[in-house]
């Protein structure tokens, strides 16, 4: 063989072998994972950043947090998910205000090859979601009825007042509560009635405004179900400024600071908690496992457990499950 050819050859070959090396080692792309909530004021999705930020430090990935300032609606969340969605990030996890609203939003993440968890609420069809997860609201809804039988001191043949103040009509976590707590009154306190139910759109001076409306409409109101934590919050306030802590059974949902405070002072009968941050958690980690690995959850349709939070719970108890903001 010719020497020259020879080492002409040899040379290409290191080259390339050097060229192959440099690809091989070449930094592993860092991932983006998109997070879009409701109303960012809300201190459940403040805890849950508080989670979602810690997973995404620990999984090396980017996180983008985004969200109305404080409105819960379908028509501000679809702009902001279409924004996101135009960055390209890898993974969405998507907080739905409206199952059907957002159901296009969600097919328009998956046609684009971005892979998609739902968290806290869903859309119509899940087919296409890595993961779902959720507290167990259909659970929440039912003790809350128990909270209020047991504080009113329900007895049969007796009739009492009760409303219910959500944020969404729609929105399934808000559903999935008030068909809870509607069956549990059905099936064992049939003397309980439900009689009028308002919306807040997770405004805190809109829910208070709607337990004032019902305190003058309803002279003789024996508790209230506040399905959601701001409305717990505006519901906690009108009770306050009426003079009516502890006559009139104010059941919430999450377990905000202020509130937990207020269950020490009478102020609740109890509140339902969930775990905003391991929701939060999970879905990140599910999503980089997915994206990353192709590893698709043992369980797709996560639910988590609510617990009560009552004057009878420990301080551990309490400090445990508040909701941590930063």
């Amino acid at each position: 063989m010719n020497k020259r050819i020879l080492k002409v050859s040899f040379a290409a070959l290191t080259a390339a072998a050097l060229t192959l090396g440099i690809t091989g080692c070449a930094p592993e792309k860092k991932l983006t994972i998109a997070f879009v909530m409701g109303a960012e004021s809300d201190p459940f999705f403040q805890a849950m950043k508080v989670g979602a930020e810690a997973e995404a430090l620990a999984q090396g990935v980017d996180l983008v947090w985004q969200g109305d300032p404080s409105a819960y609606d379908v028509a501000t969340q679809v702009p902001i998910v279409d924004n996101v969605l135009a960055q390209s990030p890898d993974g969405l996890v998507l907080i739905p205000t409206d199952p059907t609203g957002l159901q296009a939003s969600a097919d328009k993440a998956v046609a684009a090859g971005i892979a998609v968890a739902l968290v806290d609420t869903t859309i119509n069809d899940t087919t296409n979601a890595v993961i779902t997860i959720t507290g167990d609201n259909g659970d929440g809804g039912a003790k809350a009825a128990d909270a209020i039988a047991a504080a009113i001191g329900y007895e049969d043949g007796k009739t009492y007042k009760v409303v219910i103040g959500l944020t969404s009509a729609t929105a399934t976590t808000n559903v999935g509560r008030q068909v809870g707590f509607e069956e549990r009154v059905a099936s064992t306190y049939p003397g309980i009635q439900i009689v009028d139910v308002a919306y807040s759109a997770a405004n805190p001076q809109t829910a208070n405004s709607n337990v004032n409306n019902w305190l003058t409409k309803y002279p003789d109101l024996a508790g209230i179900f506040a399905i959601d934590g701001t409305n717990a919050s505006g519901a906690a306030a009108a009770l306050q400024a009426k003079g009516l802590t502890g006559k009139i059974a104010l059941v919430g949902y999450d377990a905000y600071p202020a509130n937990v405070e207020l269950i020490k002072s009478g102020v609740f009968t109890a509140l339902i908690a969930q775990d905003p941050a391991a929701e939060a958690r999970l879905a990140i980690k599910t999503l980089v496992e997915y994206i990353k690995n192709g590893t698709t959850p043992s369980v797709k349709d996560v639910v988590i457990p609510n617990v009560t939070l009552d004057a009878n719970t420990s301080d551990a108890d309490f400090a445990k499950y508040t909701y941590v903001a930063k």
